[in-house]
């Protein structure tokens, strides 16, 4: 956002994205898993040239997740942290996957308005 402002759907999307990392932070607190604040890759990476390039790599990053969650899900037995990172995996296929589906199909403009669900749902 630092590169090309706060537009939509990138300014929804790090909202869901603090609470997300919010909830991943209580789970592990429960848990008594310890976790750094601090971001390594933070400041590391350089933001694509374009928007349309930026909401590519959106696309990408969900799909990505997406398939992460479809791979670790199975494997956990904790029925909190399942509910949890389900959830997760929801608002990246049903929310935020299709945001940048959408701004590439608008060719990388920003979207107008709160966009889908005004950023509320299922956890977003």
């Amino acid at each position: 956002m630092a590169e090309h402002g706060e537009v939509r759907p990138f300014s929804n999307i790090i909202q869901a994205e603090r609470r997300h990392s919010e909830r991943v932070r209580e789970e592990m607190a429960r848990l008594g898993i310890e976790y750094s604040d601090t971001n390594p890759f933070l400041g590391n990476i350089a933001a694509p040239a374009t928007m349309l390039e930026a909401c590519q790599q959106g696309i990408d990053a969900e799909i990505e997740n997406i398939a992460l969650y479809d791979e670790i899900l199975p494997t956990i037995a904790d029925g909190q942290v399942k509910a949890t990172l389900t959830d997760l995996q929801w608002a990246s296929r049903e929310r935020h996957l299709p945001a940048f589906q959408r701004c590439v199909d608008r060719g990388g403009e920003p979207g107008r308005g709160s966009g889908l669900g005004g950023g509320h749902g299922r956890n977003n």
